[in-house]
């Protein structure tokens, strides 16, 4: 298929380094001002700010259902942090200078589901379950959701099958949510998911069903089996609007924080987000969020692994979910599971496409040396995957240059790590610390 792909003229060296495994930076020529796309654009704030109601009025059930909520009034949110040692670290590794200072969003520290998947995977099972319950005359939106959290409730849902095909971080937030709701769950898990997260998922009464395929076999055979049963519903990570928009709710709650803190986003002092990408939901989202707010003072990354950039590919060439890495003979296999897919959604990759800034592309080795700086420099532990985002600021400084940067704030978004088990971290942690003292 690949020879049949035109590749845009002023892509062809990007997509020659694709295929040879090596980390490219690839800025986006669709781009588009805000004034120019503002009235196209079809997800609009109300629906996010709908979508934020929603979480609020669950927030009684989600204090009493997890108690680890309870210091946040049951609102699920991640803290927001500048980490200059880590800049510093940084700065080494890619041997450029950052302009700016530089935060992470730690969205490991997420309850529940310890990943940024607690934001949209979490959001369209309440949803779901409000639907049902709505529908059904269990409960009106002025109510007290808390009622949520009983055995009518618990009974009620158990007719209910939920399912989802996942590469581990997805599966674990709505197999969480959805069983401490009483619904039975179906999580469909790839190749690329880790035992780990099977093991957590199993332990919660989740029928977790493995395949020795990717991550887009896993959803289209979970799709499949769903639509057989009319009790069944399928969470679908590549076509979801709710996933979109419970990711993106993440956006309007950073700028919460960013006011808290005194950091000002303008054009003198413009915001640049590096987001890890799997098949897209997740960085689409906040990516999308972000733009709405902020206009063009946003600027906004998608971080991918060099054998996994489908979301790249399909922006590249215009074709998004038609094709897959393996058409351009890579093998989709990374140590970034979350980020282990070939084929990126299409709903979020035409939506993206004037919105993003551009793409940069990450090695296995190159995540475990950063994993490493961050607990040496930081002290805050994330799984692989979560650190694709971490070059982007010295690269981006080195593209941008330091007159327009010199007032600007990098925020790196951290997908997840507090639900990886102390062993299994601490071998991660070792992997890192032998490259970077390679390096040396």
């Amino acid at each position: 298929m690949e020879n049949s792909i035109e590749i845009p003229k002023e892509y062809l060296e990007t997509v020659k380094n694709i295929k040879t495994l090596k980390k490219v930076l690839w800025i986006n020529s669709h781009k588009k001002n805000f004034s120019e796309i503002s009235d196209a654009l079809e997800i609009k704030e109300e629906e996010i700010k709908d979508a934020e109601e929603r979480l609020k009025r669950f927030a009684p059930y989600l204090i009493k259902a997890f108690p680890e909520t309870k210091s946040t009034n049951g609102i699920i949110e991640s803290p927001l942090i500048e980490i200059p040692k880590m800049k510093s670290r940084a700065e080494e590794d890619i041997k450029e200078k950052i302009y700016g200072k530089l935060y992470i969003k730690c969205d490991n520290q997420l309850p529940i589901a310890g990943s940024i998947k607690a934001r949209g995977g979490i959001y369209e099972v309440l949803k779901r379950a409000e639907d049902l319950a709505l529908k059904n005359g269990l409960i009106k939106k002025d109510d007290d959701y808390s009622k949520f959290y009983s055995d009518e409730f618990k009974n009620f849902f158990s007719d209910y099958t939920i399912q989802v095909g996942s590469t581990g971080n997805l599966g674990l937030s709505i197999g969480i949510m959805s069983a401490q709701l009483g619904f039975k769950v179906k999580v469909h898990m790839s190749a690329d998911a880790k035992q780990w997260k099977k093991e957590l998922l199993r332990s919660k009464g989740v029928n977790v069903v493995e395949y020795s395929s990717d991550y887009s076999k896993a959803v289209e055979e979970g799709r499949k089996l769903s639509n057989e049963d009319p009790k069944s519903m399928f969470i679908d990570d590549e076509n979801s609007k709710d996933l979109f928009l419970g990711y993106a709710v993440g956006a309007f709650r950073l700028r919460e924080q960013l006011k808290k803190m005194n950091i000002p986003v303008d054009r003198d002092h413009p915001l640049f987000v590096y987001l890890p990408c799997g098949v897209g939901g997740g960085p689409g989202g906040i990516a999308y969020g972000l733009k709405l707010i902020y206009k063009d003072n946003a600027h906004l990354f998608f971080a991918e692994p060099t054998h996994s950039p489908a979301m790249l590919l399909g922006l590249i060439t215009g074709l998004h979910n038609q094709i897959s890495v393996k058409d351009f003979g890579l093998d989709n296999k990374t140590e970034a599971d979350g980020l282990a897919v070939g084929r990126p959604s299409g709903l979020v990759g035409k939506i993206m496409d004037p919105i993003l800034d551009g793409e940069f592309t990450v090695e296995d080795n190159q995540l475990y040396r950063f994993l490493a700086a961050l607990a040496e420099e930081e002290k805050i532990y994330l799984e692989p995957s979560a650190l694709a985002g971490f070059p982007g600021p010295a690269l981006i400084s080195k593209e941008y240059g330091e007159e327009y940067l010199k007032n600007s704030t990098h925020i790196c978004w951290a997908t997840g790590g507090s639900l990886v088990p102390d062993n299994i971290m601490k071998g991660y942690y070792e992997k890192g610390k032998l490259l970077n003292n390679r390096r040396k």
